[in-house]
């Protein structure tokens, strides 16, 4: 059943305009303990192909013309690096850090060139929990590779699912100052944000503590969507759940867990939004909605596990000091990284 409501939480007011234009989710980096590992799953089994390497630091590619969609580095756990967005120019770079430093947004890393094998110029900002959020423009350029053979390749990042402490004052940051939409709520738990026409690229998931959910990789048909699920099986790696098809984007799902122990799905058939027309709904939270095919049964309780993921602070501790009223406060979470 679907509810039609407008969300009666009043966001707060963080600034009358964004800062930028979002064109695309580029690529996400994480950090794992051991990169090598993680690195052979995704171009071994997982379909992508590792573009670059510096010692134990691989970048790899979809498809796609994006330089890389993953980003894997050493860490002593498993940690959201960055999420990285498209923007147009470098100038639109250089105005969005004008108006991060005028509301009061903390950045990382002031626009430049990047110091990482996708090149381009842009910068680093830091949202209210903590996590890295690159805008870049003129990044390096990759040939798009042929997507429709038989071969089970995703051609890109389609989303990636962020546990949040504070799902309104999240969703108000990203939609307040990065200027994303709200396609539609999944009662009060998520949250799905697009920056183009797909239904999402970042959804939100209130949770005990911020972390990564997972990373959805888009196949380029439901029929490649269904080999990648048989190539995995091929390597003796059942879904964990799915396959199936969820109701918020009308997406088809298998979720996995990789090396270290995160989170990955294939999906397919993206909702495409029709700016003018797209009116955002709330979705009951029952099985029916959450897999309207009702093939995947429920997920395992490892997957469950792994989508919960362990505390993540990001790079907050380096500006806490500096912005004691900016950050979501953490309830002094136990183990955050």
């Amino acid at each position: 059943m679907l509810v039609d409501r407008v969300p009666t939480h009043r966001q707060p007011l963080l600034t009358d305009r964004p800062v930028c234009t979002l064109r695309s989710l580029r690529s996400v980096g994480l950090t794992v303990p051991n990169p090598q590992a993680s690195r052979d799953f995704y171009h071994e089994v997982w379909g992508l192909t590792t573009v670059d390497e510096d010692g134990d630091r691989f970048w790899l590619r979809a498809t796609g013309t994006d330089h890389h969609v993953l980003d894997l580095q050493r860490g002593t756990a498993n940690a959201l690096q960055r999420i990285s967005f498209a923007v147009a120019t470098p100038r639109e770079v250089d105005d969005a850090a004008r108006a991060l430093h005028r509301i009061g947004v903390p950045i990382l890393r002031e626009p430049g060139v990047l110091d990482h094998a996708g090149g381009g110029y842009g910068l680093r900002l830091v949202d209210p929990e903590g996590r890295i959020v690159e805008l870049s423009a003129d990044t390096n350029a990759v040939p798009a590779q042929d997507s429709a053979g038989r071969r089970a390749i995703p051609r890109k990042i389609a989303h990636v699912v962020l546990n949040t402490i504070d799902i309104e004052r999240t969703a108000a940051f990203y939609t307040q100052v990065l200027g994303m939409r709200i396609s539609d709520w999944s009662e009060r738990q998520m949250t799905f944000l697009r920056c183009n026409s797909d239904h999402h690229v970042i959804a939100l998931n209130q949770a005990s503590w911020a972390s990564v959910n997972h990373i959805a990789y888009e196949m380029p048909t439901i029929d490649h969507f269904m080999r990648g699920i048989g190539s995995l099986r091929a390597h003796g790696i059942a879904p964990q759940w799915g396959p199936g098809r969820h109701g918020p984007g009308d997406n088809t799902f298998s979720y996995f867990t990789d090396p270290a122990g995160l989170v990955c799905e294939y999906t397919s058939e993206v909702a495409q939004i029709d700016e003018d027309a797209w009116l955002c709904r709330t979705w009951r939270r029952t099985p029916e909605l959450s897999d309207q095919w009702g093939t995947a049964g429920p997920p395992t309780a490892t997957v469950r596990a792994a989508m919960a993921g362990i505390p993540d602070l990001g790079a907050r501790a380096q500006f806490q000091s500096d912005h004691p009223d900016y950050f979501i406060p953490t309830h002094d979470l136990v183990g955050a990284s």
